[in-house]
């Protein structure tokens, strides 16, 4: 068994299995998705840690026990078909991918997709498309969708992006972020007719998203 093998199943013993997630399918996924593989070879030594991981400037992996329990809000099935907003390199599609249908994986920057799409490749993971645009457009291309994950924390989502969750869909972000010591809220969210139903699942100290900050408040 090599290093990764066991910083894998202590990740899923130790941070994942104490702290709700309960979800089988991603206890079995997140202990066979080689974590390691999404980060720069400087940074595999901490592949596992229960924090945010940076990955380029100011793009981060979400910590496991974030993504894990924000994954198992969605209650995936194979029959659906999931938007991630910002792939970053690609983890978080490549788990989601273990568990729906087709997933469309946006990422604004050119290296981050590439390295996704190389990750994502090599692993065989057949239904997970790395597609390079705007965080803030989404994909309305393949819209809608059942689900919709963001790979970072947001001041808001954005209309337009709410949008494309088809009706009944899901949609998790953390709602907030870690800026000045404050932490977000991990929200579930789901689209009833016209309207999005909002609960508060946890709090969580995710990194934001470049380009969903909160607008600057009018000053007189």
């Amino acid at each position: 068994m090599s290093e990764f093998d066991i910083a894998r199943r202590n990740m899923v013993d130790g941070q994942l299995r104490p702290t709700k997630v309960t979800d089988a399918r991603i206890l079995d996924a997140m202990s066979e998705l080689p974590r390691e593989m999404f980060v720069g070879k400087s940074r595999q030594g901490i592949a596992y840690v229960d924090e945010d991981i940076e990955v380029a400037d100011d793009r981060y992996l979400i910590e496991p026990v974030v993504v894990a329990r924000l994954v198992q809000a969605l209650d995936l099935t194979k029959d659906d078909s999931v938007l991630v907003i910002g792939a970053a390199t690609g983890y978080d599609a490549a788990l989601i991918g273990r568990l729906a249908g087709p997933v469309v994986a946006v990422e604004s920057d050119s290296h981050l997709a590439e390295q996704a799409s190389m990750v994502i490749n090599h692993l065989g993971i057949d239904n997970v498309a790395v597609v390079e645009g705007a965080l803030q457009d989404g994909f309305a291309e393949q819209a809608p969708y059942d689900a919709i994950f963001f790979g970072g924390a947001v001041a808001e989502v954005p209309e337009g992006i709410a949008a494309q969750l088809a009706p009944n869909g899901r949609m998790v972000a953390v709602i907030g972020g870690a800026e000045n010591g404050i932490l977000g809220r991990a929200t579930l969210m789901a689209k009833v007719g016209d309207s999005l139903s909002r609960r508060a699942l946890f709090d969580a100290g995710t990194r934001p998203l470049p380009g969903f900050e909160k607008a600057p408040a009018f000053v007189f």
